[in-house]
């Protein structure tokens, strides 16, 4: 008989209850730490608050925040990153459709025999 495990384990989609119960916890230690960087980001903005000028063709100038430049920026670089990740993301999961579709059209004799008992089991 193995012995019953109490640390995080995910389990296709659940915790089990005793994973459930430290997260509880978990998730009320994490309110200081938002909090902190709320407050650092908040410092980092009020320092950088002098307005700076940005440049574009044709002699168009706009002046605004640093903070107010660089939040949007980052908003933009992200949305980017996003972007680009999303195609792979959809090709693999057409790949994952096709590959449970020829899976699912497989005769029931060709299938691979999976057994009940875990690999890591003694």
């Amino acid at each position: 008989m193995k012995p019953q495990r109490r640390h995080f384990r995910y389990n296709g989609g659940q915790f089990d209850k005793g994973s459930r119960h430290a997260m509880r916890y978990l998730h009320f230690l994490l309110w200081p730490l938002k909090f902190i960087l709320f407050a650092v980001l908040f410092a980092f903005a009020m320092h950088n608050a002098e307005m700076v000028p940005l440049s574009f063709f044709l002699g168009y100038v706009w002046n605004a925040p640093l903070a107010l430049l660089l939040l949007i920026f980052f908003i933009l670089g992200a949305s980017f990153g996003l972007l680009a990740c999303l195609a792979r993301l959809a090709r693999l999961r057409r790949e994952v459709v096709t590959l449970r579709r020829e899976l699912r059209n497989r005769n029931p004799a060709t299938r691979p025999v999976i057994s009940d008992v875990p690999h890591d089991a003694f």
